[in-house]
């Protein structure tokens, strides 16, 4: 009797474990489903109502997976509003805006585009948005500048920089120009093309082109428009992120001569290369004068040394009889004539018997 009562009661306890496991359990599964409706119902509910196609389980999965749900459901809903394809396999479906957001790209900013842009019937799909968005450009503002094209200036203005273009024409006058380039967003070749920048140095570029081409600054003066139209034509905005609308001269201006400023600068230039040649050659003249001069001074020099070795010289002829003395005769006067040098021998008066002519034959006296 003991035995069977142990047993019903062992069986009761194994029971109420059970029973008391089972109800933890469920009430812990109820807890569970509260909280999870708590955060995902309201979420869930107004996607529900909008028709915004996103299951609960997406919201649970977005929470593991870092995604803001409420982000993920107002796209969503944005998207059912405008009346965009929100297909799960054509459109734009749940997981390409979670992928859009775990890539960095900005979800809302996306939306908005294509939005805006099918509302200005421009064909823009998800896709293209994302890349642009990815890419690093502004995809919202691409679509508002492709609706209402933006004004740029040129030269871009900077704090402390140039507010005019400088070109100058063939005859030699400077031009300031300022210029002002309507562009608008070319959303095909946004991804990879040229930014700002690059179409304001081409204007610019273009601008300084066609006035150095012009005969005279009165051309460019009397029709500016020229330019314009020649800017046009050049296609200035190939692969550029842009398509240019017009380009409008906004103000010209005179500035200065600069032909006439680099004439008198080339003439002042060969005036002083002419005075540096003029003295150069006075230089070179001076020092052959100088050295004429010296010239002339040697030479009396010379001419000195020469006059002292005359004396020298006489002094050795009469010593060796090569000069002598020939007394006169006495004229009829009764006076005797001053003897005067003879060439000659002086102990012999007569010529040498060698029976040749020599310069001793010419230097002997004679009567008379």
């Amino acid at each position: 009797m003991t035995l069977e009562a142990a047993t019903i009661l062992a069986a009761l306890e194994v029971r109420d474990v059970l029973a008391i496991g089972g109800i933890v359990a469920a009430t812990l599964i109820a807890l569970a489903s509260a909280a999870v409706f708590v955060n995902f119902g309201a979420i869930w509910l107004q996607a529900y109502m909008s028709r915004a196609d996103v299951s609960f389980a997406s919201l649970i999965g977005m929470s593991f997976r870092q995604v803001k749900p409420r982000m993920i459901v107002t796209a969503k809903i944005m998207g059912v509003q405008a009346e965009l394809s929100i297909d799960r396999h054509r459109g734009t479906s749940t997981a390409s805006l979670e992928a859009h957001f775990l890539a960095g790209g900005d979800v809302m900013r996306v939306m908005a585009a294509i939005i805006a842009a099918h509302r200005a019937g421009i064909d823009l799909d998800f896709d293209r948005a994302a890349a642009i968005d990815l890419a690093g450009r502004d995809v919202l503002e691409a679509v508002q500048t492709s609706v209402s094209p933006k004004v740029i200036d040129c030269p871009s203005p900077q704090p402390g920089g140039k507010t005019t273009l400088s070109a100058v024409a063939q005859n030699g006058v400077e031009l300031l120009i300022h210029a002002r380039v309507t562009v608008r967003t070319n959303l095909v070749r946004l991804i990879g093309g040229a930014t700002e920048d690059t179409i304001i140095a081409r204007v610019g570029q273009g601008i300084i082109s066609a006035i150095g081409s012009a005969k005279s600054h009165m051309d460019v003066m009397g029709m500016p428009d020229r330019i314009s139209r020649e800017m046009l034509d050049r296609g200035l905005d190939a692969n550029t992120a842009f398509e240019i609308v017009s380009i409008d001269i906004a103000n010209i201006g005179i500035g200065e001569n600069i032909g006439a400023r680099l004439q008198a600068d080339q003439a002042e230039a060969d005036t002083r290369m002419a005075q540096a040649r003029a003295e150069a050659r006075r230089a070179a003249a001076i020092a052959r004068r100088q050295e004429m001069k010296a010239k002339i001074m040697e030479n009396r020099a010379m001419l000195v040394l020469a006059e002292a070795e005359i004396p020298a010289s006489i002094a050795l002829a009469f010593r060796s009889g090569q000069i002598y003395l020939r007394p006169r005769r006495q004229g009829a006067s009764g006076h005797q004539r001053a003897s005067r040098p003879c060439l000659g021998p002086s102990a012999n008066p007569r010529p040498p018997s060698t029976g040749r002519s020599g310069p001793s034959s010419l230097n002997t006296p004679s009567d008379g």
